[in-house]
């Protein structure tokens, strides 16, 4: 039997075939069309854009940190510097685990757990920073065993950095303040300010003090660098460079040697210290006691100091000088006396009986004296030697508070005196609106009596004590006090040295302000409160003695200072300048919880001013058990 064979349609194949083709054609050349579309819109249309995405691929700006300015004293001591150092730095979003890649990083160099406190801390605040310090000045035997395994730590590298070194510590700690890293509240007040780019590549900004209130000045501007790199980043040569421009150096008015005086006489007392030259409002010392150390600061403090110094009962951290407000005691005095004068509410030779105290008419309580019994007949003149507070509790009877207010806001009491580091406080001279406002109580005239003594509501820092001390030094001129003697200014090369700013004169009669002058040089010699200090002083000086009551002390009861808390007691308080004659240096001492300000005070401001004239460097006065 035959089998039968189908016979194929050729035809009908070769058309299949043909359309199979035409249609594999048409879907080739849709797809080139497509394709080609694609290079003209990437090479055409979008040309210039890839083309700076791939130069920036090949090309990097990297910010060149300016060096920090330096500060020195009159004389040229270094106060602030930079130093470099190998800091071990890691970027948290390239770590997968940071506590484990932290915890094998310390088997090769000693991370503390102040360390890991101080990183994370950083971390919280600069959420912004891509590089942050793990360890900063690592040593070169730390820095070879990192090198060797930094193949196992991607994210972290070592980098080269400028840190921040004050050699003298804590004696100038309230006058230059420090440096930290910069945080994300930093970075946004920057941006605000349109500062921001120059900051790019910059870790630490000014907190406090000098390093604050100048960091424009001591910044500088940054610079760049546009560097070629290789296909992993790394640089292969410098296309373009603008050099970083170095902050301005500063020199200040301080003396470090008068500074230091001071801190020795001031021994183990608490208090603050201002001293100025009353001829141009140059500050020459400023001392707040105890200070503390501003390195510890620069890189961010660790948990263990920064307890140790914010609750430390002795307060290091609270700059007394600027920032502290006492009542100033009998040192209010000579502007009372001053103001009886002006107002005709007293002459020279008008004098009182002293029984010992006052009472106002109707009133049953008593006002005391500093002395039992009194001090029998007193003028003006005896009423500053002695510091009789009956002659001023009567005379501020008779001013009556509005006058007193009014007269004594001349010599910037109640008001800052504008001086060139952040922070200073405005102290506070009472009046009946401010007492309305404050308490919505009326003024009483019990409240005049306490005020004219410098006590009530009386509030002066010692800053404020010594500007208003160089208005009678300087018979009624005012200069802003400043910290700044000299400025160098790096871009071009100018040096400025002019920052004596006299800022108004007071029209006061000589002839009033002679007799001031003469009571408080006799307040230095024998009979006057600070007799024991002025003893053999080889220059003539003028001061006035205070003390300013901590607690109240209640009718009938007297003030025994051995039986009292330390902290307690009065504080001590002397204003001073010198020489009588044409004074060069004007001063406040105060000494917390120090009592008399002749027995304690006193003996302070004699030392500092024997360095000042006779270079001699003082013993530190004996605090009392």
């Amino acid at each position: 039997m035959k089998e039968t064979v189908e016979l194929r349609d050729h035809l009908h194949e070769l058309r299949q075939f043909r359309i199979r083709l035409t249609i594999s054609a048409i879907g080739i050349l849709l797809l080139f069309c497509l394709l080609f579309g694609r290079f003209v819109y990437l090479q055409v249309l979008r040309s210039e854009h890839y083309n700076t995405l791939a130069e920036a691929n090949r090309i990097a700006i990297m910010p060149l940190v300016p060096n920090r300015g330096l500060i020195f004293d009159r004389n040229g001591e270094i106060l602030a510097q930079n130093f470099t150092a190998y800091t071990l730095e890691i970027i948290p979003d390239q770590v997968a685990d940071l506590e484990a890649v932290i915890d094998e990083l310390a088997t090769l160099i000693e991370i503390t757990p102040e360390d890991r406190r101080r990183f994370n801390k950083l971390k919280r605040e600069s959420t912004r920073f891509k590089s942050l310090p793990i360890r900063s000045r690592l040593t070169d035997i730390e820095v070879a065993r990192f090198a060797e395994n930094r193949y196992r730590f991607p994210g972290m590298d070592i980098r080269a950095r400028l840190l921040r070194h004050y050699p003298k510590g804590e004696w100038v700690s309230h006058v230059i303040g420090y440096i930290g890293r910069i945080n994300d509240k930093d970075l946004e007040q920057l941006e605000a300010n349109q500062q921001l780019e120059n900051y790019r590549g910059s870790l630490h900004i000014g907190r406090t003090g000098i390093e604050k209130s100048y960091e424009s000045a001591l910044h500088g501007l940054t610079g760049f660098e546009q560097v070629e790199t290789d296909a992993v980043g790394r640089p292969v040569r410098t296309l373009l460079r603008a050099p970083p421009v170095a902050g301005s150096d500063l020199t200040l008015t301080l003396d470090i040697g008068l500074q230091q005086a001071a801190i020795e006489a001031f021994g183990e007392f608490r208090g603050a210290l201002v001293a100025m030259d009353p001829s141009n409002g140059e500050i020459l010392a400023f001392v707040s006691k105890p200070g503390f150390d501003p390195n510890l600061f620069v890189d961010g403090i660790d948990h263990y100091n920064w307890r140790l110094l914010n609750e430390s009962k002795d307060r290091p951290l609270n700059n007394r000088a600027l920032r502290g407000v006492y009542p100033p005691g009998s040192t209010f005095k000579p502007f009372m006396a001053l103001a009886g004068l002006e107002l005709g509410k007293r002459t020279p030779h008008y004098a009182i009986n002293d029984p010992g105290f006052f009472s106002l008419p109707g009133s049953s309580h008593r006002f005391r004296d500093w002395k039992p019994g009194g001090h029998g007949r007193v003028d003006l003149h005896k009423s500053l030697v002695v510091s009789c507070d009956t002659y001023y509790y009567m005379l501020s009877h008779d001013l009556g508070i509005s006058n007193i207010h009014t007269f004594i806001a001349q010599f910037g009491f109640g008001n800052k005196t504008g001086v060139d580091i952040p922070g200073e406080m405005s102290g506070l001279l009472p009046s009946p609106e401010w007492k309305k406002e404050r308490f919505n109580q009326p003024w009483f005239p019990g409240d005049t009596i306490s005020v004219g003594i410098g006590q009530g509501f009386n509030l002066a820092t010692p800053l404020q004590l010594t500007f208003a001390t160089m208005l009678l030094a300087n018979n009624g001129k005012a200069f802003r006090p400043h910290f700044i003697k000299q400025q160098a200014n790096h871009q071009q090369d100018l040096i400025k040295d002019n920052f004596a700013e006299e800022m108004y004169r007071l029209n006061l009669k000589q002839e009033h302000l002679d007799h001031i002058k003469q009571a408080l040089v006799d307040v230095t010699r024998p009979g006057g409160t600070a007799a024991h200090a002025g003893a053999d002083a080889a220059y003539t000086f003028a001061g006035k003695t205070g003390t300013s009551q901590v607690i109240n002390i209640k009718q009938g009861e007297r003030y025994i200072a051995s039986k009292i808390d330390e902290r307690h007691r009065d504080h001590a308080l002397f204003t001073a300048y010198a020489p009588a004659e044409h004074a060069q240096i004007v001063l406040t001492v105060l000494v917390e919880n120090g009592g008399s300000g002749g027995a304690t005070a006193a003996p302070i401001a004699r030392k500092v001013l024997d360095y000042f004239f006779l270079g001699i460097m003082p013993e530190p006065i004996e605090k009392p058990g």
